[in-house]
C-alpha cells in the first residue's frame, strides 16, 4: 500500500482512539505510533498541500467530523517561523521532510527562551496543553522547505489560541484558520 492509503489509514486509526476516548497517555503512545508510522514513508502528501507561500503554510488534511481530532500539514519555506503561539490543546508533531525548530518560550517581559527541539524526517513529538504550551517554531534551513504533520486534539483551525509579544509578553488572542478551502481526498479508491 502506498500514497493516499497511508493517510486513510492513519486517519482511521486516529478515529479509533476517539472513538475509544482515550486519555492523553493513549493518544501520546498509540497516537504517536500512528504518526511515527505515517511520517516514516514520504510518497502519500498530495502536492496541494505541501506548496510552500510567502509566510508558512498550514492546510488542514482531515478534522474528525466531531472535532475530536485534526491532522495539518505545515509547509515552511526557507527560514520561514511562527509567531511565539500556544495551543489549547494536546498535539503531536512528526516530521514528514527537511527539519524544524522549536523553541519554547517562558512567560515574562521579556520571554525567556527555554528547551529547544530539532525534529528531523521521521521522528515524531508531543505538545502537551497548559501554561508551559508556548514555543516559536522554524524552518530549520534557510535554503529549502520543510514539511511537518500535526495531530491536535480539536480542530486546531478553529480553536481561540494567543500569540504573544516576545519582549512584553502580551498576549493577543486569534483563530488560526487554514490556508486552503480544500482537503484531500481519501476516499475514492477508484484509481486503486
Amino acid at each position: 500500500m502506498a500514497g493516499i492509503g497511508r493517510l486513510r489509514d492513519f486517519i482511521q486509526g486516529m478515529t479509533r482512539l476517539a472513538d475509544a476516548q482515550a486519555g492523553l497517555d493513549r493518544w501520546f503512545s498509540e497516537g504517536r505510533d500512528l504518526l511515527a508510522g505515517l511520517v516514516r514513508n514520504d510518497d502519500w502528501l498530495p502536492a496541494a498541500f505541501a506548496e510552500p507561500g510567502p509566510t508558512y503554510r498550514q492546510y488542514l488534511l482531515h478534522c474528525d467530523p466531531l472535532e475530536r481530532f485534526s491532522v495539518v500539514s505545515f509547509v515552511w519555506g526557507p527560514g520561514q517561523r511562527t509567531p511565539v503561539h500556544n495551543h489549547m490543546t494536546w498535539g503531536l508533531v512528526g516530521m514528514l521532510r527537511g527539519e524544524e525548530i522549536s523553541t519554547d518560550m517562558k512567560p515574562g517581559a521579556p520571554m525567556l527562551s527555554g528547551q529547544v527541539d530539532h525534529l528531523r524526517a521521521g521522528e515524531v513529538i508531543c505538545v502537551e496543553p497548559g501554561a508551559d504550551d508556548i514555543h516559536v517554531v522554524e524552518n530549520a534551513f534557510a535554503d529549502r522547505t520543510s514539511i511537518s504533520i500535526h495531530a491536535y486534539g480539536a480542530n486546531i483551525g478553529a480553536i481561540r489560541r494567543s500569540v504573544f509579544d516576545p519582549v512584553t509578553g502580551a498576549a493577543r488572542e486569534f483563530i488560526s484558520g487554514y490556508t486552503a478551502a480544500v482537503v484531500p481526498n481519501l476516499w475514492d479508491r477508484s484509481a486503486a
